[in-house]
This record gives structure tokens, C-alpha cells and sequence, in this order.
């Protein structure tokens, strides 16, 4: 997959394709709210195995009931790419009833 940085207008054009992800200081960023500990974590096993399929890793934060993904492609120098976005694509399809902010 490219990791050519993509220009504003295809992230915007991405964004429109992915409700619930923004890009926050120069990441793709999206949070869930799971219910409970146990989902949460569940979904933090879920994503780390993309992760590895993709070879993209992106910072995940787990709290009680809730994980929060923060993407960008460190060889493109921290730009997003499309390895940011197919990561987030797969992430929606695993994520329990796309869960909320």
C-alpha cells in the first residue's frame, strides 16, 4: 500500500467515508465506548491483530469501558496516508455496533 501523504481533499474525502473518525493534530483519530472492561479490551486484541496483518500500528488507548485510536504513518513523516485509512476501515467492520464517542 502507497505511503505517499495524501492531500487535504482526499483526507476530507476519506473522513466523509468513515463517521465517527477526525483527524486531530495531524492524526485519524476515533474513540469507542464499549459497556464494560472486558469488550473494550476485546476489541484491543481485535485491532492489534489487524494491526499486524497491515504491518500498521497505530497508539491505542484503553480505559475501563473504552478504546481510543489515534493513526497516522510515521514513514511518511507523520502524515496520513492510506495505510491510515485502510487501517480504520477494517477497525469499523471488527468494532462492536460502531460503538460512539
Amino acid at each position: 500500500m502507497p505511503t505517499e501523504p495524501l492531500s487535504q481533499k482526499e483526507i476530507e474525502d476519506r473522513l466523509r467515508e468513515l463517521p465517527g473518525w477526525s483527524v486531530e493534530n495531524d492524526r485519524l483519530t476515533r474513540a469507542y465506548r464499549l459497556g464494560d472492561h472486558f469488550a473494550a479490551t476485546a476489541l484491543v486484541v481485535h485491532v492489534a491483530r489487524i494491526q499486524q496483518e497491515l504491518n500498521h500500528h497505530s497508539d491505542l488507548t484503553l480505559g475501563y469501558d473504552s478504546v481510543a485510536l489515534s493513526v497516522h504513518t510515521h514513514s511518511a513523516g507523520g502524515a496520513l496516508t492510506e495505510k491510515d485509512f485502510e487501517l480504520a476501515e477494517r477497525v469499523e467492520r471488527i468494532a462492536p455496533g460502531h460503538g460512539a464517542r
